[in-house]
């Protein structure tokens, strides 16, 4: 089971994970479970229908529009980085809070590295799977890193520009 870091009212810390992530070609075990949109497009309705709580997972060529008509329903959307440098998931993020409102957790997955975890935040993330195995307290050291910020962002920081009186 990965290791997973969760920000709550400001803090980070280690969190105990009550979703199992299911595949595609698994059967699906009792309890919460994380499925692909997939999966989720077609089994969705009979999972929520048992009282679980049910996360979807969406890889980075999957659009969060999808599940627009679902997230009321949806506990967690755990978005896929395949590769660092590969950044659509936090527009993904942004747009599940800003755009959708989703009150739910927002989990990254895959190849989720500290050096990632201030603009994670500011995206919209509160939940981590770091794939670098770092501790909770190199992620919190990571995620407030930089003093100012450049650009306004779902977490309601200023921008060093309005700081400034520009």
């Amino acid at each position: 089971m990965p290791m997973l870091i969760s920000l709550k009212r400001g803090a980070f810390a280690l969190a105990e994970d009550p979703f199992t992530a299911v595949g595609d070609d698994q059967a699906i075990p009792p309890g919460d479970v994380i499925v692909s949109l997939a999966r989720f497009q077609t089994e969705g309705e009979g999972l929520l229908g048992e009282g679980r709580q049910v996360g979807v997972r969406l890889e980075s060529d999957e659009e969060v529009e999808a599940l627009a008509y679902d997230l009321p329903q949806i506990a967690v959307v755990a978005l896929a980085f395949p590769k660092f440098g590969d950044g659509r998931a936090y527009t993904s993020a942004r747009l599940l809070r800003e755009r959708f409102h989703f009150k739910g957790e927002v989990r990254a997955v895959g190849d989720v590295l500290r050096e990632q975890a201030g603009y994670m935040v500011r995206c919209g993330f509160d939940a981590f799977e770091p794939a670098d195995g770092s501790t909770v307290e190199v992620w919190e050291r990571a995620a407030h890193r930089f003093r100012h910020v450049y650009q306004r962002a779902s977490d309601g920081r200023s921008a060093a520009f309005e700081a400034r009186g520009g």
